[in-house]
């Protein structure tokens, strides 16, 4: 999958955008006393804590396998993705709400407004710089498709969340600068708490929306459409193979593991009674390890394959064969 963006180069232009901005949130935030601006501060910090994490899991999903894990650790980083979505849910989100219930009951005057926009000015264009980088990296790998297909049909949960990040930064910073313009114009301090009750809810349905397709990986989800398409035209264009019956595949992060049903078109070889033998069996085996040889050096993709020695029983023809891979 080569075609897939590098989710570590936008992880590291988020990080950088998000801690300076909330280093400017927060102190913005304790100069005008707006709980907007300190909501914003607060969101941009668990965004820092939540790249940590993501580089973290990369790291982690990248170690060999074990006897104890045969498949390897590339499932590791939908864990860290979804704790990611989880602190994304209750640091920012909640947090959020809270403060803004807070600043309902007890509102108070904002000081020096001024910096507050200025702060949020800054924001938003650092946070433009991030997205630009995120969207680099997600248009190598949407091949066309809209920014919503893409989201439901990527298996790159680590850009998964910083796109969404990135999309509830710029919408939260735009609702923090409304409500602060808002309350600056009528001297209403109620427009700053609705401001940041704004982006509770921002984030908590951002956050959800995160969980949802990280989750479908953590349970074992396929590999995305358009690759098991491909895969399949690879398969069948092999000489040793006339169709493919079947395509199952299972994501683990950035591999592929599939298995294969698949018609062998060479009969006539089969049609003169063989002893069942090791000989017989040696070349049987030679043959689908031939196949797997020439699968994987026209991909580039293909770690290790197994067929079943089925066909080797007796004088049965190969009508079928069951292939197994991993795919890079």
């Amino acid at each position: 999958m080569a075609d897939n963006g590098n989710s570590t180069r936008a992880i590291l232009y988020a990080l950088g955008a998000n801690f300076a901005i909330f280093a400017t949130k927060l102190f913005a935030a304790v100069m005008t006393t707006s709980g907007a601006m300190m909501a914003e501060a607060v969101h941009s910090l668990a965004d820092c804590g939540n790249q940590t994490l993501l580089l973290w899991g990369m790291n982690r999903s990248k170690r060999p396998p074990t006897p104890d894990f045969p498949l390897g650790f590339g499932k590791a980083i939908y864990f860290w993705s979804f704790l990611v979505a989880l602190m994304l849910f209750s640091v920012g989100g909640m947090f959020s709400l809270y403060e803004g219930l807070h600043k309902l009951q007890h509102p108070e005057p904002l000081r020096m407004p001024w910096l507050a926009v200025s702060v949020l000015v800054f924001g938003i264009i650092a946070e433009s710089f991030s997205m630009w980088g995120c969207l680099r990296e997600v248009n190598k790998s949407r091949s066309g498709q809209s920014l919503w297909r893409w989201f439901r049909d990527s298996r790159q949960s680590e850009l998964i969340v910083i796109f969404g990040e990135d999309l509830a930064a710029l919408f939260g910073l735009g609702f923090a600068l409304v409500a602060i313009l808002l309350t600056m114009a009528t001297g209403d301090p109620a427009f700053d708490a609705y401001g940041t009750l704004g982006i509770g809810a921002l984030l908590i349905v951002v956050a959800l929306f995160i969980s949802i397709e990280v989750k479908a990986l953590l349970i074992g989800q396929s590999a995305d459409p358009q690759l098991d398409r491909k895969l399949i035209t690879l398969i069948e264009q092999q000489p040793e193979v006339k169709r493919v019956f079947n395509l199952i595949t299972l994501q683990l992060g950035n591999d592929v593991m599939l298995a294969a049903k698949s018609n062998w078109p060479t009969m006539a070889a089969w049609k003169t009674p063989a002893p069942r033998s090791t000989a017989s069996k040696s070349s049987c085996v030679a043959s689908t390890r031939k196949s797997a040889s020439a699968l994987s050096s026209r991909t580039s993709a293909i770690r290790s394959a197994t067929h079943s020695p089925a066909c080797c029983h007796g004088n049965a023809p190969p009508h079928s064969d069951n292939a197994s891979a991993r795919v890079r």
